[in-house]
């Protein structure tokens, strides 16, 4: 599978894996919540992986495209009913 096909996958998951992460460290801070959503992502694309191969020349803007997904799946799941 090609890296654009295995990021537009990973990206797919952001929402389960925020309302996992939601579940299971629902007490920490929203900043450790993030880092654990990153990480899972991160994982689920093989981002070390695209790093080592070159497909990610920038990997600390990488990661703030990523975090900046997270960030808006919370927006839209706090803004929605998920979030009552």
């Amino acid at each position: 599978m090609g890296f654009l096909a295995k990021l537009l996958q990973g990206i797919a998951f952001v929402p389960a894996i925020v309302h996992g992460i939601e579940a299971l460290f629902g007490s920490k801070s929203g900043n450790d919540k993030k880092e654990a959503a990153l990480s899972f992502v991160g994982s689920a694309i093989g981002l070390t992986d695209a790093i080592a191969n070159k497909n990610v020349v920038d990997a600390g803007k990488f990661n703030g495209g990523l975090s900046k997904i997270v960030d808006g799946v919370v927006d839209c799941l706090n803004a929605s009913a998920w979030a009552k």
